[in-house]
């Protein structure tokens, strides 16, 4: 529930027990003050970001990042398991993902920083783990740039053909391995991107929210127009495959909420992040939910669910159907186009912040973490990253690799919603704008349903994810275990007597 009392200064002043500057514990167990975490917000290295966005813009940049490839292509892979009960698998899946927001909404209003999921691990479970956690989010968020942007192409090719009757070569349209030479397209929607990233936050968020307007209305248009083509005779029997579907098919839609914490990356350029972060992460997964819930409800109504078995293009197909026209159809495809632009920037935001409050703790290269004074961003972070993920989209066949970034997703909400209970037991009477109703309770129930998500992926995935883990650990203890600035602040304090 929202509290809305009036916030303490962001730096901690007026606590009843005020904090050292330094961390708790020592080695990998130290942990960071929630105070110095929220002092820091928006420090770098030769600048400070700034704060520009509002309620509505975080709002925006959670559904940018979360209403992408999942309803466009989704429908043809869930409708086959539950049948026009995958209306109730969207709001099972919805409500799956609301007990992690629960919890991200809790710390992203308690400690509104840059580093997301890795920020509130430091701040309670100790160094190590959050560093475990931040690997795990640039597995997330830099793999899934790469892979989004691929799907980008696709989604382009179908549009130049709609149009002009022509498509981008095929050699120039697929990573080795995948029938092609180099994806120039998804490097293209990369570097697009960086160049609004770089611009500055206000800027790029004015690009996000534009896209996401367009591809909620695409999503409109579909209803409006498919629903001329609703049947009632299609929702019997409203559940073909029983319970056992609906789960299995709730299970597969729990990927298309992933995205809803990318508001969380823009704390430490929020006008008023302890106010405002909590009620767009809340907001977002919301409206996600009822386009989710419509576009099905509409979409097996149009079209008998058996129809929907292999169906990757199900909304484009529906609609030329009904009108018996391709015009929808291309109007779809542009705005899956754009829909699929709008991730890229979102997630390629969070990605760089990120890296960004890493780098601030010593954990990665202090490249990370320069700040443009002109701009107010971290330009040589956005570039580094921008040319690694469209590299990695353009020229590497992804794999098993693009779904190991749902087992790191995963594992950053488990540890996320682990986070609430402890800050919780550790810190009772700190300040909160938003508390998790029956805490411990629902961020229990958080962490369960992330450990059951995570087991239902296929072995090849977890193998890709131990060997990410792997390397992760090996540089840790290679590089930021002892150059970490709690570390680097431990080692100049003399040790008593």
């Amino acid at each position: 529930m929202l509290d809305h009392g009036t916030a303490p200064p962001a730096s901690g002043e007026g606590q009843r027990s005020p904090l050292p500057s330094g961390g708790f514990g020592s080695g990998i167990m130290r942990r960071k003050p929630v105070e110095r975490l929220v002092a820091e917000g928006g420090q770098g290295e030769g600048g400070t970001l700034r704060r520009s966005l509002g309620m509505w813009q975080l709002t925006m940049i959670s559904i940018g990042a979360t209403l992408g490839t999942g309803i466009f292509v989704v429908l043809g892979e869930a409708v086959p398991k539950a049948g026009p009960a995958v209306i109730v698998s969207f709001v099972i899946a919805g409500i799956t993902a609301l007990f992690s927001a629960l919890s991200y909404a809790e710390l992203a209003g308690t400690i509104p920083v840059s580093g997301s999921s890795y920020s509130y691990a430091y701040a309670t479970l100790g160094e190590l783990v959050a560093w475990v956690c931040g690997w795990c989010l640039i597995l997330e968020y830099g793999v899934s740039v790469a892979a989004v942007a691929v799907g980008w192409g696709q989604y382009l090719n179908e549009l130049l053909d709609g149009t002009i009757g022509m498509t981008i070569p095929a050699s120039l349209a697929n990573p080795p391995g995948d029938g092609g030479v180099f994806n120039l397209p998804a490097l293209l929607v990369v570097l697009l991107c960086m160049a609004f990233l770089l611009g500055g936050a206000k800027e790029s968020a004015r690009a996000n929210t534009i896209m996401v307007v367009v591809k909620i209305a695409a999503l409109l248009l579909f209803c409006g127009v498919a629903f001329q083509g609703v049947k009632a005779g299609n929702y019997a029997p409203f559940m073909p495959l029983g319970i056992a579907g609906l789960s299995s098919a709730g299970a597969s839609l729990f990927f298309s909420y992933i995205g809803f914490d990318a508001a969380s990356t823009a704390g430490e350029e929020a006008k008023n992040a302890q106010r405002d972060l909590p009620r767009a992460i809340m907001l977002s997964l919301i409206i996600v939910t009822a386009l989710y819930c419509l576009v099905a409800a509409v979409a097996v109504g149009a079209m008998p669910w058996q129809k929907f078995e292999g169906s990757e293009a199900a909304l484009a197909g529906i609609m030329k159907d009904v009108t018996g026209q391709g015009f929808w159809a291309v109007l779809l495809a542009a705005g899956a186009v754009i829909a699929i632009a709008s991730v890229v920037l979102t997630v390629l935001y969070g990605q760089t912040r990120i890296l960004f409050a890493m780098s601030r703790d010593g954990l990665v290269p202090k490249v990370f973490s320069k700040v443009d004074p002109k701009s107010g961003t971290p330009r040589a972070n956005t570039v580094i990253v921008s040319a690694f993920c469209g590299i990695l989209a353009a020229a590497v066949p992804l794999g098993q690799l693009a779904d190991a970034t749902s087992i790191g997703t995963l594992f950053a909400f488990a540890l996320v919603n682990v986070a609430v209970i402890v800050l919780r037991r550790n810190r009772p009477d700190m300040h909160r704008t938003f508390r998790v109703p029956l805490s411990p309770l629902f961020p229990a129930i958080g962490f369960l349903l992330c450990i059951y998500m995570m087991g239902s992926l296929d072995p090849v995935t977890w193998m890709v994810f131990g060997v990410w883990m792997a390397v992760g650990l090996v540089i840790y203890f290679g590089y930021g275990k002892n150059r970490s600035r709690l570390a680097r602040e431990e080692s100049q304090v003399p040790l008593e007597k």
